[in-house]
């Protein structure tokens, strides 16, 4: 390369150097170099202008297709033609030929100028809405092929009809076709409005069909609501070809039971005949509808029943899951108050069941449930399957009808969605509690006098009882004296055989008995224990003031704070309950007054003070249950206090004394349990003295 080509080179590189230098972009924000906008729309038509050369169209074999499947999957009208409609299209055809409109943004395109676009009379829209309309055909095309005439269906508008009574309100949404939405009339939420079981994505259900290669889930789908009556709301499916599947439901007046069946017709062309089964899923966020959570979520679990056998449930305070491999006959998802239950006709033939307890920064829900199960299905029947929906408080007369009247072949054990105990509490409750309570709630209106009324009712039923335990009490406080003596008289570990043999024989000749006391109390805990799970139970008590409580079936807290008090705050709550500490102050008294009535009380100090410990133990587990509870328990103690106090002054006790020393002079037959004690204690001397000699014949050695 010689001088002057190098030095024309360098020149030429200077030259394109200082032209890049002085064209560079000014970096300074407060740069007045003019700037070309480009607007929106110019961008698109520069857009359309570089996309021209790549504009798709149909092909005569799509269009071939296309309408062949407008054949099939269409609607036949009066002239032969068949229409296929769907959010994105309205086509129709008589032949080969497709005519219609295919919608993007809102403009409608026509179908003859996405095939040969030249030839267009009309001013075509943008190369890129019209790529859009040929990818929206072949779309459907696509999914027509695997969803055959569900397709149609996969896009559409959520419409919602609702079917109401004077007790629930329902929402039906066309999406999935399921309900939307329920609200129950005659109950309040604590957030204000209406209680409200289902709400929008919270409750979803679907049924599943399997074709031989595709799985049609309904949730998918856009149905077409039908109103057929003022009860009754068909949501359906028009698949073409003569096939339908949808869901009726029908909601009867003053009922909480919602009917649904599934229809269908012609499925035979889509769902092979050796499919004999199809899927029911539900999911559910449980909503939480009490201010006290705590003792709402100990409440709330899947329940189900098994077919022609007892009713079960997953654990309520901690993840569970179960799989049911045997006919289950139906599953519910039920809260403290409120339940939501699928009964089919028939039953499910197995069930995968899964619970999740939401921690509390889901603050509106309380747990996360799951059923997956199956049917049996049959692809020509038009109604394969039908349940009844129960949305319903937990009231326990209103279930017993339920269970007796909904499918009167089996007994549904409806009412085993309210807990009220084991076998012995919940016959208690069932027999006499409850039909108690529903009467006086017939002639009472207050729900404080009412629990007043039936505490008297249960405490003049269990008076033979307390007033014999107190007659035993009585004779016990009478020989305290000479039990005295008799312990003064034999001291020591060594004597403590004597002592008893000697005490022992003074209960004979008085015709006391130490365990005729605890015998009564032992058949009053029964109906205690019932009332335990009777008052957080029911229903009836829900929103009931009296005095400062402002619900009876929730805590009637009187102070309330914000931090948590270790190791007991998850039963104690965060607050201070009222009749709860009426309850533990009263339950203190009442011990005192039973300790010290009690002979060996000064001789066991450690029992004396875990005596007192138990009102308090009392106090901290009872402080968030229901303030009915709480209140029932408070009037309970009362009324055995002052019949303590009562039977103080109306028994005599010297005329007592008296007896029992002329009964001490009458020779007595020993009882069968006296008898076995002394036989025990007599055993257990011979043992002491073969033990002793034992001992003393190893000193010698």
């Amino acid at each position: 390369m010689d001088k002057n080509t190098m030095l024309g080179l360098l020149l030429m590189g200077a030259i394109i150097l200082g032209f890049m230098w002085l064209n560079q972009p000014d970096p300074r924000p407060d740069s007045k170099m003019p700037v070309e906008e480009v607007t929106t729309d110019q961008a698109q038509a520069m857009t359309d202008d570089l996309l021209a050369s790549k504009a798709d169209t149909l092909t005569p074999a799509e269009i071939t297709m296309l309408a062949g499947a407008i054949r099939q999957y269409g609607e036949a009208d009066s002239t032969g033609r068949y229409a296929l409609n769907t959010p994105q299209m309205r086509l129709s055809t008589d032949g080969n030929t497709v005519n219609g409109y295919v919608t993007v943004d809102s403009t409608d395109i026509n179908i003859n100028n996405l095939v040969h676009p030249e030839l267009s009379s009309t001013a075509l829209p943008s190369v890129k809405a019209m790529n859009q309309a040929i990818a929206s055909v072949k779309s459907t095309l696509r999914n027509l092929s695997q969803y055959h005439g569900f397709a149609r269906y996969l896009h559409g508008e959520n419409k919602t009809l609702k079917l109401e009574n004077d007790v629930i309100s329902l929402d039906l949404s066309s999406k999935g076709g399921i309900i939307s939405r329920a609200e129950l009339k005659k109950y309040d939420s604590y957030r204000g409005g209406k209680v409200v079981v289902i709400n929008g994505d919270d409750d979803i259900y679907s049924f599943v069909l399997n074709s031989a290669d595709r799985e049609f889930d309904t949730r998918d789908f856009y149905f077409t609501p039908v109103q057929e009556n003022d009860s009754t709301v068909l949501m359906s499916l028009n698949l073409g070809n003569g096939a339908s599947f949808g869901m009726r439901y029908t909601l009867a007046p003053e009922s909480y039971v919602v009917k649904m069946e599934i229809v269908q017709q012609g499925m035979q062309s889509i769902i092979p005949s050796n499919v004999a089964t199809m899927d029911f899923l539900w999911s559910q966020k449980m909503i939480r509808q009490e201010k006290g959570r705590i003792f709402e979520e100990r409440n709330s679990a899947i329940y189900y029943k098994y077919a022609g056998g007892d009713v079960e449930n997953l654990k309520e305070t901690s993840n569970d899951d179960e799989e049911i491999n045997e006919r289950t006959k139906w599953i519910g998802y039920k809260n403290q108050f409120f339940s939501m239950a699928f009964i089919p006709k028939s039953h499910f033939n197995s069930a995968n069941l899964t619970s999740r307890v939401l921690t509390k920064e889901h603050s509106e829900y309380l747990k996360e449930l799951d059923a997956v199960t199956t049917l049996d299905y049959n692809a020509g029947n038009p109604v394969p399957a039908a349940f009844d929906i129960l949305i319903a408080p937990n009231l326990y007369p209103l279930l017993s009808d339920l269970q007796s009247n909904l499918q009167p072949d089996e007994n549904l054990n409806l009412t085993r969605l309210i807990p009220l105990g084991w076998a012995l509490f919940r016959w208690i409750n069932t027999w006499i509690i409850i039909p108690v309570f529903d009467i006086l709630g017939h002639w009472f209106t207050n729900y404080g006098i009412i629990i007043l009324l039936l505490t008297i009712f249960i405490k003049l039923i269990i008076f033979p009882f307390t007033y014999k335990s107190y007659m035993s009490q009585a004779k016990m406080r009478l020989l305290a004296p000479e039990i005295k003596e008799i312990n003064d008289k034999y001291p020591g570990q060594e004597n403590a055989m004597t002592r008893q043999q000697k005490t022992m024989a003074l209960y004979s000749k008085a015709g006391a008995n130490p365990m005729a006391g605890c015998l009564p109390m032992l058949l009053q805990m029964p109906v205690l224990i019932a009332m335990f799970t009777f008052f957080p139970s029911c229903i009836e008590l829900r929103g009931e003031s009296f005095l400062w409580a402002k619900d009876l079936s929730a805590p009637d807290a009187i102070l309330s704070w914000t931090g948590n008090i270790p190791l007991v705050t998850e039963y104690f709550g965060n607050h201070l309950s009222l009749f709860c500490l009426l309850m533990t102050a009263t339950n203190i008294i009442y011990t005192k007054i039973t300790m010290a009535s009690q002979p060996s009380s000064t001789a066991m100090p450690g029992m004396k003070w875990m005596m007192y410990l138990m009102p308090v133990m009392f106090l901290v587990f009872f402080n968030n249950y229901a303030a009915g509870l709480s209140y029932y328990y408070f009037l309970s103690l009362l009324i055995t206090i002052v019949q303590t106090y009562i039977f103080r002054h109306v028994v005599n006790e010297e005329k007592m004394r008296a007896k029992m020393r002329e009964a001490a002079k009458k020779p007595r037959k020993k009882s069968g349990f006296m008898a076995r004690l002394e036989e025990a204690q007599r055993q257990q001397q011979a043992m002491l003295r073969e033990q002793q000699k034992a001992k003393k014949g190893g000193n010698r050695r």
